[in-house]
């Protein structure tokens, strides 16, 4: 298996499991489990290659909808184990992300060759499970929490494609890309870091406007 192909279950993989979690705090039944992690784990990436135009990953692959299939039954039989899920659905959250950032601008860039679409797709790739997640599951989503979230992403797509138009290998490209998005969102998690917000007056509610 080499980098790409291990990014991409390992994204699928994680994902879903962030999607398990979050069935676990919402105390739903097994199809729950099964739909948020398949949800979760293939949302980005379905988008992605509809986008792209290109075959849609788990159609041609079906062991992609297994490996989320496995993951949420597992999730439902050890989520009780853990302290916080809450947590636990972050930091897996980033993990997944900091993948499937890499993942993404690969496809983007073998598609297209054009690295503002290899950018693109690579974010949009590892935060829309993120976000179908959590509003399917009714929790806060990610993008609307105050840490540095999809410039995680952002950062990784560019240092993927730069890395890779440079000519160097797949793997180490990777492994860049990865290590950038998961430092630069763990970083957040772990010591809040968030860019500064609007200041100004809020907009009006809908029912105040005459």
């Amino acid at each position: 298996m080499n980098a790409i192909s291990l990014l991409d279950y390992a994204g699928v993989a994680v994902f879903a499991a962030t999607g398990a979690l979050a069935a676990s705090r919402k105390q739903l039944d097994i199809i729950g489990f099964l739909f948020l992690a398949g949800v979760t784990g293939i949302g980005g990436g379905t988008v992605r290659d509809v986008i792209l135009d290109v075959p849609v990953f788990w159609v041609v692959d079906h062991t992609y909808v297994l490996v989320c299939a496995a993951v949420g039954i597992l999730v439902f039989f050890t989520a009780h184990r853990l302290e916080s899920r809450y947590r636990w659905l972050l930091w897996l959250d980033a993990v997944g992300m900091s993948a499937y950032a890499a993942l993404g601008a690969y496809k983007g860039l073998a598609a297209t060759g054009s690295p503002v679409v290899a950018i693109v797709m690579g974010m949009l790739t590892a935060t829309l499970g993120g976000i179908l997640r959590d509003l399917l599951a009714g929790e806060p989503s990610v993008l609307l929490r105050p840490e540095i979230y999809v410039t995680a992403a952002l950062a990784a797509a560019a240092v993927f494609t730069a890395a890779d138009l440079t000519g160097l290998h797949e793997a180490v490209s990777s492994v860049l890309a990865f290590s950038i998005a998961f430092a630069i969102r763990g970083g957040a998690l772990r010591f809040g870091w968030s860019f500064p917000t609007y200041k100004g007056r809020p907009g009006r509610r809908p029912e105040d406007i005459p």
